[in-house]
């Protein structure tokens, strides 16, 4: 049942598409205009999101009548937005001060970490491994998530302001040529 090549394949695979490491500079962004990052909360919530869709993640899109391209390219429209706030510098989505501290819900759990992008290859790792195996390689991703988002602090001070000034360009321009291909792969089968 359990089988490490299995475990190793999918970790690899959720790693590269989750790419944590390459939205620290977004992490940060949003520990700023938050104050802090709820790495607890975002986990755990990114958690609820992978795990329920290896589950049932066909059954929840069909209960609200939708498939996965849509869902797909609603995520990429968030992550459009958010790209091109850390490019321009700019703020189109407006803090609610009702809402402080939601950063950590939306949009890092999702669709940061647990978005489309992330929730599609899961459904789709469904048809090639074992449901434990996947479990595992989520489990396994969660944990370096959890180590990123708790050490934000520690890493703005290593890459410093005006590192991080050029990081969030260069990983906006990233996250837009993201929601761009997600967008185009799935809204032409909308």
């Amino acid at each position: 049942m359990l089988n490490l090549k299995e475990i190793f394949s999918v970790t690899l695979i959720l790693f590269s598409v989750i790419d944590i490491l390459g939205s620290i500079p977004f992490i940060i962004t949003i520990r700023k205009r938050e104050g802090r990052i709820h790495a607890e909360k975002a986990t755990i919530i990114s958690a609820v999101l992978m795990i329920s869709f290896l589950f049932v993640g066909q059954s929840i899109l069909r209960l609200f009548g939708l498939d996965v391209a849509s869902f797909a390219v609603a995520g990429a429209i968030i992550i459009f937005i958010v790209a091109l706030e850390m490019i321009l510098g700019i703020t189109l989505i407006k803090d609610d001060p009702d809402a402080k501290g939601s950063g950590s819900i939306v949009p890092l759990a999702f669709p940061l970490i647990a978005g489309a992008g992330t929730l599609t290859t899961i459904l789709s790792l469904r048809a090639v491994y074992q449901e434990w195996n996947i479990l595992i390689g989520i489990v396994l991703n969660l944990g370096f998530i959890y180590l990123v988002l708790r050490s934000s602090v520690w890493l703005e001070r290593v890459i410093g302001k005006s590192g991080f000034a050029v990081l969030r360009r260069v990983f906006g321009v990233i996250l837009l040529a993201i929601a761009v291909k997600i967008f185009k792969t799935h809204a032409l089968s909308l």
